[in-house]
């Protein structure tokens, strides 16, 4: 099967400048000395911001002895304490998850722990169209359907103290387990919160984890608290194990940085879908194009794995994806992905249909100084594809964008935004507006009704100028690595590159320059037409490239013609033959 990679959206024109990188030369020829790494992949490293300081090969091989304990985060022995009680009390618990990658891996790593103790234990994850956002009345509903003693909240929990104290009047505990920012003013009357982002928690040495990774320290917590000092149980030990490849998919997908315990996570959750005892996991990560025996890459996950399992609370149920995870049949668990991949495909159908009226509406805000944050909004915008589409939009516009899909007299919406700005402070600034909401700096929610987005629109573009001081969003030029001649793109220097592997937030990519480029072919316009296959030579090296999003420029390639390429290598695998192929990034 076909192994095909694609990058983030974005489509770079040819406005969008180049600054290549050039590093100090005394630095990455240290770097490559402590890291036995040529200049190149040195370069990489150092431009990732690494130095020869002793911990090179820490990073290039991480170690799992160098997770963080979970006994750091704060409220993890009342968390545990509670736990025990419920276990020895044989009370019912339910896992509350939420409705994205992060929030659905969560819940499954919960539920099959929980399963494997033994416990009584139900999960509840929302519909994103008839329940709304994270906790909420249909919280409390399920918890009282299942008779539950305890809930456990994962990827959510943070900002409801409404609803926690709702839980708690009718007796029943809530241990959260989260890693959103905290809301400005009270925190939930929780049992336990183990977030490393609340205030508590700064003796934890890192505050950057996904949904999936704090579940994960439950999960490890308890096991040594289960265990006792003669050290963790070996079939537990073999489920943290194997949980850390739910925790990889969902590290990858919510785009936390992949840096200190986020890239040992993600590292070894790599390796541990290889052999995943999990019918469902497996079968999904093989749908999406890993063939057998092979490890998986960060894009595999963000381009494979990951919109398969969003599209089920896009267009269906999240549940179907949990399911998906708790299937222990193997042709079921095929069945079950197959049922994922088929959302997948009618939620792209979806996109297609909506974007060019989001656009079309997008045109009436042109003037970013007065509009530095796009607030659309219109009646049965599909509610499920809303943050991909507000990230086309910020894609295109160069400015953060909030998509409002209105039904009757309210609305949802999803924001996202560009680097360096601060989405949520601008949001708050109309938060007496909406009915609620939340989120970080890069993405957000609210919810609002339609009689206030005017207003709101006013409030939020106001504090958007006080922010930018009335000026324009920086646009970021395109930064390159190094420049690199086609013939000196080898197997070996890939072979270098994959063990700085997994690429991703603040462990981007490799970018290259090839100046000598030369179409060997005329360009092919392939897929629906909207990216381009080309055949780039060099003397006699000769390589397949990929520009993806970039069909309308195949008018700016002639046969024969001289261009530069920044591309970023890859491996290509078709029917057992792996090759090495450049994904394009941009030309000229």
């Amino acid at each position: 099967m076909k192994r095909v990679q694609q990058p983030y959206a974005m489509t770079i024109g040819e406005q969008v400048s180049w600054f290549l990188r050039e590093p100090d030369g005394e630095l990455v020829r240290a770097v490559a000395r402590e890291s036995g790494l040529s200049p190149m992949a040195a370069t990489v490293l150092v431009n990732r911001g690494h130095r020869a300081d002793g911990k090179l090969a820490g990073h290039i091989a991480p170690d799992l002895k160098a997770l963080h304990d979970p006994a750091l985060l704060p409220d993890m022995e009342q968390a545990c304490a509670r736990i025990r009680r419920a276990l020895d009390g044989g009370e019912t618990i339910l896992i509350h998850g939420d409705y994205d990658v992060d929030g659905v891996t969560a819940t499954a790593l919960l539920v099959r722990f929980f399963r494997l103790l033994g416990a009584d234990v139900h999960w509840h994850v929302p519909n994103r169209f008839s329940d709304g956002y994270a906790f909420g009345a249909h919280s409390v509903a399920k918890a009282k359907e299942v008779g539950a003693q305890l809930v456990i909240s994962v990827d959510n929990g943070t900002s409801e103290v409404k609803t926690i104290a709702e839980l708690s009047a009718l007796g029943i505990d809530t241990v959260v387990t989260d890693h959103h920012e905290p809301p400005l003013g009270e925190l939930p009357a929780a049992v336990a919160l183990l977030n490393p982002k609340v205030p508590t928690s700064s003796t934890y040495p890192f505050r950057e984890l996904c949904g999936a990774a704090v579940a994960l320290k439950l999960a490890w917590g308890l096991s040594q608290d289960l265990s006792g000092p003669g050290g963790t149980r070996a079939d537990l030990r073999d489920f943290l194990v194997a949980a850390m490849g739910l925790v990889a998919v969902a590290t990858v997908c919510d785009v936390v940085p992949l840096v200190d315990e986020n890239r040992t996570l993600a590292r070894f959750g790599l390796r541990a879908l290889t052999r995943s005892p999990w019918p469902g996991l497996a079968a999904l990560v093989k749908l999406a194009g890993v063939e057998a025996g092979k490890l998986p890459t960060a894009m595999d996950l963000a381009f494979g794995v990951g919109p398969r399992i969003n599209a089920c609370g896009r267009l269906g149920s999240a549940g179907q994806a949990v399911e998906l995870f708790l299937e222990d049949d193997p042709r079921r668990a095929t069945e079950r992905a197959a049922e994922l991949d088929t959302l997948n495909r009618q939620r792209k159908e979806v996109e297609s249909a909506l974007m060019p009226h989001i656009m079309e509406q997008a045109q009436l805000y042109a003037d970013e100084r007065e509009h530095p944050l796009l607030v659309l909004a219109g009646q049965d915008w599909h509610q499920g594809v809303l943050g991909i589409l507000a990230s086309r939009v910020v894609e295109r516009m160069g400015r953060p964008a909030l998509l409002i899909g209105l039904t009757g007299d309210s609305g949802r919406g999803s924001a996202r935004s560009v680097p360096g700005f601060h989405l949520l402070e601008a949001l708050r600034a109309g938060s007496d507006l909406w009915l609620r909401g939340g989120g970080h700096a890069q993405a957000a929610g609210c919810e609002i009704e339609t009689g206030q987005i005017d207003a709101f629109r006013s409030a939020v573009n106001e504090q958007a100028r006080k922010m930018l001081n009335g000026g324009r969003h920086e646009r970021l030029p395109l930064s390159i690595d190094a420049a690199l001649p086609l013939a000196s793109m080898t197997r070996p220097l890939m072979g270098e590159l994959d063990r700085l592997e997994p690429w991703g937030q603040h462990n981007e990519e490799p970018r290259f320059l090839a100046r000598d480029a030369r179409l060997a072919e005329p360009p092919r316009r392939v897929g629906d037409g909207s990216h381009l296959m080309l055949k780039v030579r060099s003397g006699q090296t000769t390589f397949k490239a990929m520009a993806f999003g970039m069909g309308e420029r195949a008018a700016e390639l002639s046969l024969g013609r001289d261009i530069e390429l920044v591309f970023t290598p890859n491996w290509n695998t078709f029917r057992g033959k792996t090759n090495l192929e450049l994904r394009v990034v941009d030309f000229r």
